[in-house]
């Protein structure tokens, strides 16, 4: 909650305002936000000072791990997150490259499992990471991208938190995740909430110690409309203790991901909260 309330106090006493085109708002944003996550000790980093949801960001993140490219296949998981960019955005709906209702195209997961190399071969970024991990190897390169730029064309949306590298020191892996933009009010403890299971998940299949994850934010910003809401009500209330991630240690491998895991194996403990808070949201 530390890393979040300090961020939040610092765009407000030092964001600057920038119109944003595609919402037709202004935002108070501040350059570059870095948050920091004890994965090693499960302080899970679920926001207490409004009530906030965390299965929704788990299971999208189990959508990605499997490259998933259909909103229904997301749905099946328990989010909906994919709904709206897949069906009811103006420009995909008239891209050719759209497959039909609930097609996302090439993006995120996609990306990840099956990114398409210069003569036509799939390359599993993944599955490479987590080969690597589980025999104890970090060759620098444990990085996993969704940001293509050669296809954004090809999927309905480009990525928001974009990169993850993977780092091993001795039996302890460490996560930095960077995120180009971010709704710190709305959509930064979804994000927050990705970060942190996805180190926890690859540390348990890997067969090696969760240190702590660092995620990178370029952009950081409160829209206007948002404003009042953070500042009056959200910043004066007082923050409870970290609740705990509690995932299914039968969880062994990249396959169970794959295959069986379910919404059922995570759970949250001890988990203390204000009341939520609705604050408007900026398509």
């Amino acid at each position: 909650m530390k890393n979040y309330l300090t961020l939040c106090q610092r765009i407000l006493d030092e964001g600057r305002w920038v119109y944003n085109e595609r919402t037709g708002k202004r935002c108070l944003t501040v350059i570059n936000a870095d948050l920091e996550y004890d994965v090693g000790n499960n302080e899970f980093p679920l926001i207490t000072t409004r009530k906030s949801y965390w299965k929704a960001a788990v299971a999208e993140l189990l959508g990605y791990l499997r490259g998933y490219s259909n909103a229904a296949d997301f749905r099946a998981l328990g989010t909906k997150t994919w709904d709206a960019n897949a069906n009811d955005n103006a420009a995909w709906l008239a891209n050719p490259h759209r497959k039909g209702v609930d097609d996302m195209g090439r993006v995120y997961g996609v990306q990840g499992r099956a990114w398409a190399g210069p003569e036509g071969q799939v390359i599993d970024q993944l599955k490479k990471v987590v080969d690597d991990l589980r025999q104890g190897k970090d060759d620098r390169g444990e990085i996993i991208t969704f940001y293509n730029p050669g296809e954004f064309d090809r999927g309905c949306l480009r990525p928001c938190m974009h990169t993850h590298t993977f780092s091993l020191l001795e039996d302890t892996l460490y996560l930095t995740s960077y995120q180009r933009s971010c709704d710190v009010p709305l959509g930064l403890n979804f994000n927050q909430v990705q970060v942190f299971a996805f180190l926890a998940l690859m540390a348990q299949i890997c067969g090696v110690k969760p240190g702590k994850a660092y995620h990178k934010i370029v952009n950081a910003h409160i829209y206007e409309d948002q404003l009042a809401l953070m500042r009056d009500v959200q910043l004066k209330r007082d923050p409870y203790p970290a609740p705990k991630l509690i995932i299914n240690p039968k969880i062994q491998s990249l396959q169970d991901l794959e295959t069986w895991v379910s919404m059922d194996d995570f759970r949250v403990e001890g988990y203390q909260h204000h009341p939520a808070i609705q604050y408007p949201f900026s398509v």
